[in-house]
């Protein structure tokens, strides 16, 4: 595992708390970054204090290349929170983030017996829940039309052919890492999983959402929610609640 990583790179924690007793490392989406978790680190501060990874090839790291998988991002992400996990900590990935999050975790146990407290997976099927899926190869057109299907994305940022053109490079990137993803055979992880869903997300089947228990020997619950891929964002006081909860309650 690599050491030579600078935190600051991969790291944002939005809103410091000294009264936090609990620590929550958000993995963003396909396309997505940090900022994309600056309203759920504000809902829970202070009781929780929220870090939000921040992958390279986006915003201040736009001159930087994305990472060519899945499996890069978690061994470096394991890296830089390997020293400092000295707080009770879970972890909170969507879509895309939800991956990265688990191969974290796997990295974790096996390097240092770390693991988090809590696992919350959201719009993301489980990882042995294999697609035949190439968005990666299609037209620029193709994926920005995908975003849209989605929704999650500003409008502004969408009609803006400057932004267009730096957002690109790392959402194609990013599809091409969750794309190619395939779950290696190993030892499951020991923390409970909560999955969150959206009734209308076609990425993700109930089917697919379960499969999750087979990933995790603690308990595994799933949430549905209204609303498709994002159904985050129309419910971002009902998750950050039953995530402050959660968290308080177990530490």
């Amino acid at each position: 595992m690599r050491t030579d990583l600078d935190a600051g790179l991969w790291l944002r924690r939005f809103h410091p708390s000294q009264e936090a007793t609990a620590r929550l490392v958000c993995f963003p989406h396909a396309g997505g970054s940090a900022a994309f978790y600056f309203p759920l680190s504000a809902f829970l501060h202070p009781q929780v204090e929220v870090v939000a990874v921040q992958y390279p090839g986006r915003q201040e790291r736009h001159s930087e290349a994305p990472a060519p998988d899945i499996e890069t991002l978690a061994e470096a992400v394991a890296a830089v929170l390997a020293p400092s996990w000295d707080t009770p900590t879970a972890f909170f990935g969507h879509s895309m983030g939800a991956l990265v999050a688990y191969e974290t975790a796997r990295l974790l146990r096996a390097g240092s017996g770390t693991a988090p407290t809590e696992f919350f997976a959201s719009g993301r099927r489980a990882p042995s829940a294999l697609r035949d899926e190439r968005l990666h190869l299609a037209a620029d057109r193709d994926l920005l039309a995908e975003l849209v299907r989605q929704g999650g994305t500003p409008q502004a940022v969408l009609d803006d052919p400057e932004l267009v053109e730096l957002i690109l490079p790392a959402l194609r990137a990013d599809y091409r890492a969750v794309e190619t993803y395939r779950h290696r055979p190993g030892a499951p992880l020991d923390t409970p999983v909560t999955v969150l869903v959206g009734t209308d997300d076609p990425k993700v089947t109930p089917a697919e959402a379960h499969a999750w228990q087979d990933h995790t020997t603690g308990p595994t619950e799933v949430l549905t929610f209204s609303g498709g891929h994002f159904f985050v964002l129309e419910h971002r006081d009902r998750i950050g609640a039953l995530v402050r909860d959660r968290l308080t309650q177990r530490s």
